[in-house]
């Protein structure tokens, strides 16, 4: 895939570059700030851009920028990077949108393997979240939030891996149970979450993991 890159750390940019071309992916550009990647795009064919949250313009240009390209270029897929699991970020992120979009840590994305499989998701039109920060989500949801605390343990687990954007399948591999006690555990949480029927799946899977992130609203430093 034809991928496009902002970050104004040198090394890690570079380094990024060499991991894309391991993997056999096209860098397009590889820029060090949101303003000259929205430019860019402008003129060259890119499926996903990568940006650094903490670059320029301002003191979270990648944020910013990433909701000029969605307004501008929708069909781009969007990857924000940061050190940081920080759940402001989160919030804007969804924000911004929840399809073809996702927000992981640098260190995670050191492997091909990860790098991969985050782009792929991306380029499915599929929402990704760093599985630690969707973790801590839940935990924070359990405790400040009515509804969700009102799900099982399985339901959590469920709910969490649906945080990371994971389909059902890759839900009942993770957990070692089968593809129907997924939909099931799924089912079950609509109901206790309050989800509307007549939505369509892809919005009611979105809608209950927005349910919990809004009982962390409170929760500012995201540490």
């Amino acid at each position: 895939m034809r991928v496009a890159i902002a970050d104004d750390g040198t090394l890690f940019r570079e380094g990024l570059v060499m991991l894309l071309d391991a993997a056999g992916h096209e860098v397009v550009a590889a820029l060090d700030d949101g303003d000259q990647l929205l430019a860019m795009l402008g003129e060259h064919d890119v499926d996903i851009a990568v940006l650094d949250i903490r670059m320029p313009p301002g003191d979270e240009g990648g944020l910013s920028t990433a909701a000029r390209i969605r307004a501008q270029h929708p069909q781009i897929g969007l990857l924000l990077l940061s050190h940081y699991a920080e759940s402001h970020y989160l919030r804007t992120m969804l924000s911004i949108g929840t399809e073809g979009i996702g927000y992981r840590l640098k260190e995670r994305i050191a492997s091909v393997q990860m790098l991969n499989d985050t782009l792929e998701r991306i380029l499915a039109r599929e929402i990704v979240i760093e599985p630690v920060l969707a973790s801590r989500l839940v935990e924070i949801g359990e405790h400040r939030d009515g509804a969700i605390g009102a799900l099982g343990e399985r339901e959590l687990d469920v709910l969490r891996l649906m945080a990371e954007g994971r389909a059902n399948r890759s839900i009942a591999e993770e957990l070692f149970v089968s593809v129907k006690a997924v939909e099931k555990h799924v089912a079950s949480l609509f109901v206790k979450l309050g989800i509307p029927e007549d939505a369509t799946m892809h919005h009611r899977r979105v809608l209950a993991v927005l349910s919990y992130l809004q009982a962390q609203k409170v929760d500012g430093s995201g540490r």
